[in-house]
C-alpha cells in the first residue's frame, strides 16, 4: 500500500489537472484498484489540494511550453579602456527548447533608450528572435524598464517575472551566464571594447556549433556531429581557450 500511496502523490504532483477519478483510472491501468476516497485521503495527508486548486509546477510549465518560451538576462564584464576599468553590460536571450543564444547587445549604459531598442530588435517582424514566442522570462532587474516591457507586450509576448530571490526560475539563462564566464570571460583580460565583442562572437559560435550540452543529451545546439572516419583534429578559438575535437574530412 505504501508504494501505491507514493504513486498517487507522484501522479498528483506531476499532473496538476488530474482529479481523483483520473488518478484512479491511471492506477487501474497499472493493475491497482483504489477507491477515490483513498486517493483523496492520501493527497490530503500530503498537503496536496484537489485538482481545481492545485497549481501547475514551474517545471511542468517549462516542459509544456518550451517551444514558445524565451528567457533573458544580463552579465557584466570588466574592460580596460582609455578611461580606466569600465563595466560592460551584455543582455542576451536564450531559446528554452533549443538552448540557442542570441547576444542582444552590449553597452556601458543600459538605460531606457538602449533597452527600448533591444526590445524593438527582439520583436522585429522579419528576424526578431522572439518571433513565434509567447512568453519571455526575466527577473526583476530595474534595467528591464517600462519601455522595454511595453514593446515586448505590444508584440504579443507575455512577460513572466521570476519571484524575488528565485534564480532557479530563470535557470536556463543562469546556466548560460555560468558557462560563458567560467569557460571564457572569467579567464581573459579585455583591453578595449573590440576585444570583448570578439570574445563574445567566438564563444557563441563555439557554444552553438562545437560545445556539447548535457541538457541536450551531449548534442550540439545546431545538431551537427563529425562522423568521418579519419584523423582527429582540434579546432582552437581565442588562442586555445576554447577547443573542439573533430574528424577531418577525408
Amino acid at each position: 500500500m505504501k508504494r501505491i500511496r507514493e504513486l498517487i502523490v507522484r501522479m498528483a504532483t506531476e499532473n496538476s489537472s488530474w482529479g481523483y477519478c483520473r488518478i484512479q483510472g491511471e492506477l487501474k491501468g497499472l493493475g491497482h484498484r483504489v477507491a477515490t476516497s483513498t486517493i483523496a485521503k492520501t493527497l490530503k495527508e500530503h498537503g496536496i489540494k484537489p485538482a481545481p486548486e492545485r497549481p501547475t509546477t514551474w517545471r511542468t510549465f517549462l516542459e509544456s511550453h518550451a517551444q514558445v518560451i524565451g528567457a533573458t538576462d544580463f552579465f557584466t564584464t570588466e574592460v580596460w579602456t582609455a578611461r580606466g576599468l569600465v563595466t560592460y553590460y551584455t543582455v542576451f536571450v536564450i531559446d528554452i527548447a533549443t538552448r540557442a543564444v542570441h547576444i542582444a547587445g552590449t553597452t556601458t549604459k543600459p538605460d531606457s533608450q538602449f533597452m527600448a531598442q533591444i526590445a524593438r530588435n527582439l520583436t522585429d517582424c522579419v528576424d526578431g528572435l522572439l518571433l513565434g514566442k509567447r512568453y519571455l522570462i526575466l527577473d526583476r532587474d530595474g534595467k528591464y524598464c517600462p519601455a522595454f516591457k511595453e514593446i515586448i507586450k505590444a508584440a504579443g509576448v507575455q512577460i513572466i517575472l521570476t519571484s524575488y530571490q528565485a534564480p532557479n526560475m530563470n535557470s536556463f539563462a543562469e546556466r548560460f551566464v555560468l558557462s560563458i564566464i567560467r569557460e571564457c570571460l572569467g579567464r581573459m583580460i579585455f583591453v578595449g571594447e573590440s576585444s570583448l565583442h570578439r570574445a563574445l562572437r567566438q564563444f557563441v559560435t563555439h557554444y552553438h556549433a562545437e560545445r556539447p550540452h548535457q541538457g541536450l543529451g551531449n548534442e550540439r545546439v545546431n545538431g551537427q556531429t563529425s562522423t568521418e572516419s579519419s584523423q582527429v583534429m582540434v579546432r582552437e578559438r581565442l588562442g586555445g581557450l576554447l577547443k573542439h575535437y573533430h574528424r577531418r574530412a577525408a
